[in-house]
């Protein structure tokens, strides 16, 4: 039986095509490549078509499945292609009965994902060479941020309880797991369709609480208008909360921020960062980032880069603006396509001269590594290292950082 899960886009996707993988062969499925897309930007789903096509060449026989948010958000593009046997919604896409393939299925799957209410009934948990697990604890967005196309994908938001939660981290620890992740689409809304409305840093703490062997906990991405008082606390107090924070910023100048349908400013986005590394100095902030948003003029850029500068960013994910159909950012006075391209390219190199700047700036440090298979350790920033002589996948090491390049530390173990 052979099933070849193709992931496209985010994180997110990269662990639910390992239940994607498991539900397929559950139900008997074989001979089948499934391509579970992104639907982000207009290249993300060009990308999707061109996987399609690849694989089909390369599978002539075999069942080609598409899934994911662009399945979602635009089916009959997929349905439309000759390279595609099924389409399936977010909606289906983890459950095992939409692979139980018959002759009287429907080619197209995909449902009305604004109607999914439900809490999440289950988790993901995805493993990074074993050493490090990521669980889904929310999906979807109730927010309607004016460039995204993902709440069409991915519906509204829903929650995993925190008991199922803790007991799921229990279960990751007993495979030797040293490093948790919570991720989902929009983490900072957690809890709020959940009965009593428990917040994140009400899950974080249970989690720090219910499950003291747990060495390392992160967060996924964060918005810096949704973080509760008790999840500031347990960031600046907490050492096992890893100092490295990923905020959803998406751009430095207000104007731009409101036209986004953002709800923050960038002085609350500066006030946040300063003021938590004012109580933790060892934190790290990263930071997505659009370029080229419609309407955007240089000074506006200009004041995007200054924001960079002064929230003191160092890991930036940047996007060149890309119109997605159906959103009012689309509808925009859009910039022509040399100049999105030159401003991406500059944020990038900003980011990769932060990133250096990090990495020098840990030499002489004494930092607890966690080894991953590949060799390469993370330190609790984040920070890629490389050991001067060799430790097994899933090793946490005390080490010291005795010197860096562009894109690595490099650390002795004592």
């Amino acid at each position: 039986m052979s099933i070849d899960v193709i992931t496209l886009g985010c994180r997110l996707n990269t662990y639910e095509s390992q239940v994607i993988r498991d539900k397929a062969r559950a139900a008997g499925l074989e001979d089948a490549v499934i391509v579970n897309t992104c639907a982000v930007t207009a290249e993300a789903v060009r990308q999707a078509r061109q996987e399609i096509r690849k694989a089909r060449k390369a599978n002539p026989k075999a069942r080609v499945i598409v899934t994911g948010c662009a399945a979602q958000t635009e089916p009959q593009t997929f349905a439309n292609m000759p390279e595609v046997d099924q389409v399936l919604g977010n909606a289906d896409k983890l459950d095992a009965r939409a692979y139980a393939f018959d002759a009287g299925a429907e080619r197209v799957q995909v449902n009305d994902i604004m109607s999914v209410k439900e809490t999440a009934s289950h988790l993901i948990a995805g493993f990074d060479g074993r050493v490090r697990a990521f669980l889904q604890v929310q999906n979807g967005c109730d927010h309607r941020c004016t460039f995204c196309i993902i709440p069409y994908g991915r519906g509204p938001s829903r929650s995993v309880g925190a008991g199922e939660i803790v007991r799921q981290i229990k279960l990751i620890m007993q495979r030797g797991v040293r490093e948790v992740v919570l991720t989902g689409v929009d983490i900072t809304s957690y809890g709020t369709d959940l009965p009593g409305t428990p917040s994140l840093g009400s899950l974080v703490e249970k989690i720090l609480v219910s499950v003291p062997e747990l060495p390392r906990l992160r967060l996924s991405s964060l918005d810096v208008a949704e973080c509760d008082v008790k999840l500031i606390e347990l960031i600046a107090s907490e050492p096992r909360l890893m100092p490295h924070l990923h905020l959803s910023l998406q751009a430095g100048h207000d104007m731009i921020l409101k036209r986004m349908k953002r709800r923050h400013t960038t002085r609350q986005a500066l006030t946040f960062c300063d003021a938590l590394r004012a109580r933790r100095s060892d934190i790290v902030f990263g930071a997505d980032f659009i370029a080229g948003f419609p309407t955007e003029t240089d000074e506006m850029f200009e004041a995007t880069l200054d924001h960079v500068r002064a929230c003191g960013l160092t890991y930036l994910h940047v996007f060149p603006f890309s119109a997605r159909e159906r959103t009012p950012a689309a509808r925009m006075p859009q910039l022509k396509g040399d100049v999105v391209k030159a401003r991406a390219a500059r944020l990038r190199e900003a980011g990769a001269a932060a990133v250096a700047r990090h990495l020098a700036s840990l030499k002489g440090l004494d930092v607890d590594l966690l080894v991953e298979n590949s060799g390469v350790a993370r330190g609790p920033t984040f920070a890629p290292v490389k050991l001067s002589r060799a430790f097994a996948g899933g090793s946490l090491v005390r080490a010291r950082i005795v010197g860096a390049d562009a894109r690595f530390a490099y650390a002795e173990a004592a």
